[in-house]
């Protein structure tokens, strides 16, 4: 039988209450948020350094310089003086060394290799650092629900960017191409910034927890959301229209601007049969469309900053204006660029600026799905 309580029971003698559990919405999906966004954000940087040194590697013509593909045991590089001899004798047997390098010493190849050698090695070490970091929270089961997927998919789609950068380097071995294929090129950077921009969105995810990510969802700026998601998809197309113009050195045909040779149009751009070639290896048509994307982008970028000004969150836009100054500041570069007749320092400049605007044009966009909470003051929190 239960003892009677006295009548001047101290409140405090009873025994506490269990406190209510969280909400359902967070259950199960904690996981190690912190320490995957700090692997990503490893992996972001290193995928921002394989874009540099791909550019760098095209500048230097030295993507062709390795004619094989050992994704294990090419890992070493030549370690003695018959295996440099062994590598130099395959570079020789290619159209680049056969109608554009013969003249080319050993001391030189050794030059172009190491950039080429350098590229190849810091993808095996990405595509390392992911299975890693992948695996370990895997078997720990850190990984927050829902979450695997998508940190699985990075890693298909570094296996498949491997495979895409032999399927280049393989169009420069044959016939008389000096260069890689530039179509080939634009996916394989393509790619990159895909997988770029994956990684970026998920950084900035896992910045929050789910229950914070689903009540900024109902502020979600949709009109915004959208214009951020075209200007995106545009980026994304001057980006390969880029890798149109470093695959064929379209920037150093035609220095002078705002005109090209003097008019508008470029001369004799539709020479080449059939005509689609036109559009992919002449350089006076792809260098006019990289310039008419730019502006067209730059146009559509002003009318989603003055947009994106009308919005009742500071944080908002603030993210837009950094997307604006970094947009009109890339086509002050990409100006630069032509007059300057591409000169290394100032076309991986611009290179590095594409990589900037595209993850804070997706930071945008974040923001804008997502957007901080303010105070009445306006101050994000």
């Amino acid at each position: 039988m239960a003892e009677k309580r006295k009548l001047f029971e101290e409140v405090g003698a009873e025994a506490p209450r269990a406190q209510p559990a969280g909400g359902m919405i967070d259950k199960g999906r904690g996981g190690a948020r912190g320490a995957i966004r700090l692997w990503l954000m490893l992996l972001f940087a290193l995928v921002m350094a394989m874009i540099v040194v791909g550019g760098l590697t095209r500048l230097t013509d030295s993507g062709l310089s390795i004619t094989e593909w050992k994704p294990l045991t090419g890992a070493l590089p030549p370690m003695s003086q018959a295996d440099w001899e062994a590598e130099f004798a395959l570079y020789q047997q290619i159209p680049e060394f056969q109608l554009q390098n013969n003249q080319m010493t050993l001391a030189e190849f050794k030059g172009i290799y190491w950039w080429e050698w350098g590229h190849r090695q810091l993808g095996r070490v990405i595509g390392l650092v992911w299975a890693l970091g992948f695996v370990g929270f895997l078997v720990a089961r850190k990984i927050p629900t829902g979450w695997a997927g998508r940190l699985l998919g990075i890693g298909v789609l570094g296996g498949v960017q491997g495979a895409i950068g032999w399927w280049m380097v393989s169009s420069g071995l044959e016939g008389e191409m000096l260069d890689v294929a530039s179509y080939r090129l634009a996916t394989h950077l393509g790619l990159a910034f895909v997988i770029l921009g994956f990684i970026a969105w998920y950084v900035f995810a896992l910045g929050r927890d789910e229950r914070a990510l689903m009540q900024a969802r109902r502020g979600r700026e949709a009109k915004l959301f959208s214009m951020g998601t075209g200007l995106m998809h545009f980026a994304f197309l001057q980006i390969l229209l880029g890798a149109l113009v470093a695959g064929i050195d379209a920037g150093r045909s035609y220095t002078d601007w705002p005109l090209m040779a003097g008019g508008f149009f470029p001369p004799q751009p539709f020479d080449l049969v059939p005509l689609w070639r036109n559009f992919f290896e002449d350089p006076g048509l792809v260098q006019f469309m990289h310039r008419m994307a730019g502006y067209l982008l730059f146009v559509f970028g002003l009318v989603t900053w003055l947009r994106a000004r009308k919005s009742a969150n500071a944080d908002t836009r603030f993210r837009f204006n950094a997307v604006m100054a970094i947009l009109a500041l890339q086509v002050v570069l990409g100006v630069v660029t032509v007059l300057y007749v591409a000169q290394m320092h100032i076309a991986i400049t611009h290179q590095i600026g594409a990589v900037v605007l595209w993850v804070l044009i997706i930071r945008a966009r974040f923001g804008a799905q997502y957007p901080k909470t303010q105070s009445i003051r306006g101050s994000a929190t």
